[in-house]
């Protein structure tokens, strides 16, 4: 005959349920104001973004106005360009002209080398 021994009988025990999360604000508003906050915060969004947009779109498509200053730094630049272009010239020719020089030099040394 077995018989049942108290202390290996099985109790139930039961835990305590953990807290619930607190509840967000939103789920606490009324529906009119749920949608008069979430419009007020598009509409804050948009005016905060739109500035920046425009400058990002003026950007792409190339039509932001030129700044004055780099205007003026470009038209000196092109002047100077414009300014050596014309010298290149005149160093090519002087180039010209000191090969020349230096070829006549070197056929005086040959002829006094040579003996007459």
């Amino acid at each position: 005959m077995i018989v049942p021994l108290p202390f290996l009988a099985q109790t139930e025990v039961i835990a305590p349920l953990p807290p619930l999360p607190p509840l967000p604000p939103w789920a606490l508003m009324t529906p009119p104001a749920l949608v008069l906050t979430s419009l007020g915060f598009l509409a804050a969004l948009v005016l905060i973004t739109y500035p920046l947009i425009r400058a990002i779109a003026r950007r792409i498509e190339g039509r932001s106005a030129p700044d004055q200053a780099l205007l003026t730094e470009v038209e000196e630049l092109r002047a100077r360009v414009a300014e050596l272009e014309q010298r290149q010239g005149v160093v090519h020719e002087l180039e010209e002209r000191m090969d020349f020089t230096e070829r006549l030099l070197a056929q005086q040394r040959e002829q006094a080398r040579l003996p007459h």
